[in-house]
């Protein structure tokens, strides 16, 4: 039990480590957060990010209806912009604000006419099987989305180690307690 505990706490430290850094950042004028992908740990980055994973993620974005949802629940401009969607759908499924693209729906966008700084603006496509699952900002986003999930397990992890760490001190003391009333029988009859 004590190995299991360690385990735990060893995992625990690693994860609030990989998941301490934050990438994400508001947007003014927005309900939504976007994120940057350098703001995330290295560990978990290069984990995410590497051509063969990213390969495989993209390929599971563009079949999951984690984008075509957002039509369904946001109408309007004012709406989708005031809203509260997770980090993976403002990375993956609309181009980066500083894009300056126009709305037309959650993820459908016009080009403006003048020049873009940030490289995601030109990997952005309207295609639903490409939206901007290219992008650094939809790695990010991923992360962020990632980052959130091992902060909920994290929490689990606590109160499981706090669990077995008090069964582990009860069971001590039992078996403590145990040997010591068996050393007073021996003793005891020893002298009678």
């Amino acid at each position: 039990m004590a190995i299991l505990i360690a385990l735990l706490l060893i995992l625990l430290v690693f994860a609030f480590v990989v998941t301490r850094p934050d990438g994400t950042y508001h947007v003014p004028g927005r309900g939504y957060e976007e994120s940057r992908l350098d703001g995330f740990s290295a560990w978990l980055r290069n984990s995410v990010t590497n051509d063969e994973s990213w390969h495989k993620i993209r390929t599971c974005l563009a079949h999951s209806k984690v984008c075509t949802k957002l039509t369904q629940d946001y109408i309007t401009a004012d709406h989708f912009f005031n809203s509260h969607i997770s980090p993976l759908q403002s990375g993956c499924c609309k181009p980066p604000n500083a894009c300056g693209y126009n709305y037309v729906n959650p993820i459908l966008w016009v080009n403006p006419v003048s020049p873009m700084a940030d490289p995601d603006c030109y990997l952005w496509n309207n295609d639903q099987s490409q939206l901007c699952y290219n992008c650094n900002a939809c790695k990010a986003g991923l992360l962020g989305n990632l980052r959130k999930e091992w902060r909920r397990v994290n929490i689990i992890l606590i109160v499981a180690v706090v669990l077995l760490i008090s069964v582990y001190l009860i069971a001590c003391s039992a078996f403590k307690n145990a040997q010591t009333e068996d050393l007073f029988r021996r003793y005891k009859r020893g002298w009678v």
